[in-house]
């Protein structure tokens, strides 16, 4: 058989009869991390069985052993062991799924996320956006995430659909280029129209193993630009720009400021996020809503915007009765 025929990328697992696969990188895989180039080779296995056979040297390219942080090379030829499929009990194979899409061509693709989805599997959390849109489209050869939103924030997401792509976008996102707003309600009435804050973080890890961030005069650099929005009886519309992107940047600005996003569970209140329940409504008010950016092949200027969610839009309305 010719190397060329066992390259298709597809599911090759077979209870009945396990082989070993000699699979060619193509181009459009360089640069990829082998343990992120057999997780969208081998879907349905797990990843602790790919980092298992890699660390036992099942997993080889060019009939060397390598780490699982080895990034291939178009050209490389890496041998697959057999890898069996989750036993019951076990996760299962992604669901695929599709989601509100802002923008798409042939290098990016940028969806509306809903809150409560998480943008990859990990943490307890068995897939993501990213591995269902993979389940969904199988025959994209390429989709990674430029960038990251927590879990219960909503909005504006970047994929990239080929490697240049991703690193053009990690490149400008290094770089500070191109803006990235989103919509916050927060507790309080914001002071200043316009405020900038300046407030170093670092994170660390709770007793119950729970990942939180900190500000930290030793910490990374943050910086955050707030715009007041609209005065809501107590509560506050504002708009933050990202200026930098640490994990949870703006939770932790905001709470730090004496402002916590409004059904903030690791920032805000237990209060509050009980009174907004019993109004309907169960996940953090943030919601990123702007992107502007050059593109990252062709360099065209980007706009793209994605509005609040309904539950948002009520939300905002109930107050604005009150």
């Amino acid at each position: 058989m010719s190397l060329s025929a066992m390259r298709k990328e597809t599911a090759f697992f077979s209870s009945s009869a396990p082989a070993v696969r000699l699979v060619e990188v193509g181009p459009e895989h360089d640069g990829q991390r082998i343990d992120n180039f057999l997780v969208r080779l081998c879907k349905g296995v797990p990843k602790s069985h790919i980092y298992k056979a890699i660390r036992g040297g099942e997993v080889r390219v060019n009939k060397g052993r390598i780490q699982a942080d080895y990034r291939v090379a178009a050209g490389d030829v890496v041998r697959v062991p057999p890898l069996r499929l989750p036993a019951p009990g076990e996760s299962r194979p992604v669901p695929g799924a599709e989601f509100p899409v802002v923008y798409e061509d042939e290098a990016l693709l940028v969806v509306d996320k809903p809150a409560g989805v998480a943008v990859h599997g990990g943490s307890g959390v068995s897939f993501g956006v990213i591995e269902q849109l993979r389940a969904a489209r199988p025959q994209a050869r390429f989709l990674e995430l430029a960038h990251r939103l927590d879990r219960e924030t909503s909005g504006l997401l970047m994929i990239a659909k080929k490697r240049s792509a991703l690193l053009a976008l990690h490149a400008m996102l290094r770089e500070g280029r191109g803006d990235k707003h989103y919509l916050a309600l927060v507790e309080g009435d914001w002071v200043n129209d316009r405020q900038h804050i300046r407030l170093a973080l670092t994170k660390w890890t709770t007793q119950s193993g729970e990942r939180r961030v900190r500000p930290d005069p030793d910490g990374q650099a943050a910086h955050t630009i707030v715009t007041l929005k609209q005065r809501l009886g107590g509560y506050s519309l504002v708009d933050a720009e990202l200026r930098t992107g640490r994990t949870h940047q703006i939770r932790v600005h905001l709470a730090a400021s004496g402002f916590p996003i409004v059904g903030d569970d690791k920032y805000g209140t237990d209060e509050t996020r009980a009174r907004f329940a019993r109004l309907g409504f169960n996940r953090m008010f943030l919601h990123a809503h702007q992107l502007t950016l050059p593109h990252p092949l062709t360099q065209e200027p980007l706009r793209l915007t994605a509005e609040l969610p309904a539950a948002c839009r009520k939300l905002l309305q109930q107050l604005e009765s009150l």
